[in-house]
């Protein structure tokens, strides 16, 4: 960065909560309890073990070695194997995110409700006489603009909004780490959800105890570890970047991967899975808000309080998960607007692009590019909302094309450090992996459990439900960005060898 914004850089502990919000979702943990139980810890460590955490140490590395650049991910793979593979991994990892925003636009404002009104109302909401669909369409417009907005003003601003969402996601688990152990000590140490040893490897809902059900969750537990690799565009943008960014990606990285198992260890101590998590009301998306109220409803009932007391405190930790959820979310949104768009642009060959993207502001931004996103963002919203059922079907099957291509880049990463370990001409002044050998074990580990569970998660509707068009989708959503960015750099080379 410039001089004059040298004071803005990012901080450790900055930088950790950043990491929290891009990887670590409060909602994993009540939803893997409603899925598995006890029985999805083994899952959540496997998946620690053989992804997240060898993952992390190498991105750690990779962000040690290239300090000083600006790319990111991009310069990683192109420093590592070569510019065109980078750029086909970063354009359809780029790709995803751009559907993701588009997504949480409009699922942003469920925790919101939960807030304000205790309940997910947004069915119901409506503005200037328009239904549902269409006034979140409106609100989620608005939503990505003033973010745009915002970010555009520079990093420190994102830095701050991402920090607001990393320490609500931590106060959420500490509320529940907290909150579970005041019920089991007034209840005399007895677990509402009993612990045995068939606990851990049988889950009480039966959809989930079959092998198919098993793998399917494997695969939740793996990608409830992504994005760690979002933050690797801001190491030029952290202070004393050799020391801090691989030293902020190991403690999040350790502190996230005992945090997943232990909170969801903490929910059997106040949730009784027959009793509260089998009613027909009770589902994916709301889960975390019965969770919790629940905790609340049995912190009053271990204290003695009144009933009216026990409905409002359950009312009030409802609503406060609302507000963790609706803030980690504006954190996460804050941080991938920006930084996922900063890797694409500063790594990749200037010309690919056109000339007013790769110019910066006063504030050290890509503001042109960033105003190009959003427009494209309000035009996918525009569309999926006021263009009637095809147009919703429509972003049904975008978001479908992104769940696999926001994955791969994975596999690309984690290939690339193979190179990246055999070229001595990389200094690396980080080094977790101490000899080729093993960085290539780990290399290999980690493509091939993530290339599985992708593999798995494109034929899961295939396989489940005979969903032949979803497992299509699925399959042509890396095809269709790989192609495009084949395509745009192709024309660069043909650009630069006139």
């Amino acid at each position: 960065m410039s001089n004059k914004n040298n004071t803005d850089k990012l901080t450790l502990s900055a930088l950790i909560l950043m990491i929290f919000t891009s990887v670590y979702g409060f909602n994993n943990i009540p939803r893997a309890f409603y899925l598995m139980g006890y029985s999805a810890i083994p899952w959540y460590i496997f998946s620690a073990i053989f992804f997240f955490i060898p993952y992390a140490f190498m991105m750690a590395e990779f962000g040690a070695a290239f300090r000083k650049e600006t790319g990111g991910i991009y310069t990683w793979m192109d420093k590592s194997i070569g510019p065109k593979y980078a750029f086909v991994g970063t354009f359809m990892w780029y790709s995803s995110y751009l559907i993701w925003m588009v997504n949480v636009s409009s699922s942003i404002w469920v925790p919101l409700s939960n807030l304000i009104f205790g309940k997910d109302i947004t069915s119901s909401w409506s503005l200037f006489g328009l239904n549902a669909p269409r006034t979140l369409g409106i609100l989620g417009i608005i939503f990505v603009i003033l973010i745009t907005y915002i970010s555009s003003k520079g990093l420190k601003g994102i830095a701050k909004v991402a920090s607001i969402g990393g320490i609500f996601v931590t106060s959420a688990n500490l509320v529940l780490l907290i909150g579970g152990l005041i019920v089991l000590f007034t209840n005399n140490f007895k677990l509402a959800q009993p612990i045995t040893a068939s606990a851990f490897m049988v889950s009480p809902n039966p959809f989930y105890q079959t092998p198919l059900g098993i793998l399917g969750f494997l695969v939740f537990a793996l990608f409830a570890y992504g994005g760690l690799e979002v933050v690797g565009g801001l190491v030029d943008s952290t202070e004393n970047p050799k020391v801090t960014f691989p030293k902020g990606i190991k403690i999040a990285a350790i502190v996230i991967a005992i945090g997943y198992s232990l909170a969801i260890l903490f929910v059997g101590f106040f949730i009784n899975w027959t009793e509260v998590l089998t009613g027909s009301e009770v589902n994916m998306a709301n889960v975390s808000y019965i969770v919790i109220k629940n905790l609340g409803i049995e912190i009053g009932k271990a204290l003695n309080l009144s009933q009216s007391t026990i409905d409002l405190l359950g009312s009030l930790f409802a609503r406060y998960i609302g507000l963790s959820m609706f803030l980690a979310l504006l954190g996460a949104f804050f941080t991938l607007a920006y930084s996922p768009l900063k890797q694409l642009i500063e790594g990749t060959p200037s010309g690919i692009w056109p000339k007013s993207w790769n110019e910066k502001d006063e504030n050290n931004m890509h503001k042109n590019a960033m105003w190009v996103q959003c427009i494209i963002v309000v035009a996918i919203i525009l569309i999926s909302s006021f263009g009637g059922k095809s147009a919703s079907v429509f972003l049904n099957y975008l978001v479908l094309m992104g769940n696999v291509a926001m994955t791969i880049p994975y596999m690309f990463l984690s290939y690339a450090f193979i190179s990246f370990k055999k070229k001595k001409e990389i200094q690396k002044p980080f080094e977790i992996y101490k000899s080729t050998k093993l960085a290539t074990v780990a290399a290999i580990i980690v493509t091939l459990t993530v290339g599985f569970a992708n593999v798995f998660t494109i034929l899961q509707p295939a396989l489940e439900t005979k969903d032949y068009i979803s497992t299509i989708f699925q399959i042509a959503g890396p095809i269709i960005f790989g192609v495009i960015a084949i395509l745009l750099y192709s024309s660069y080379e043909k650009k630069i060898s006139n």
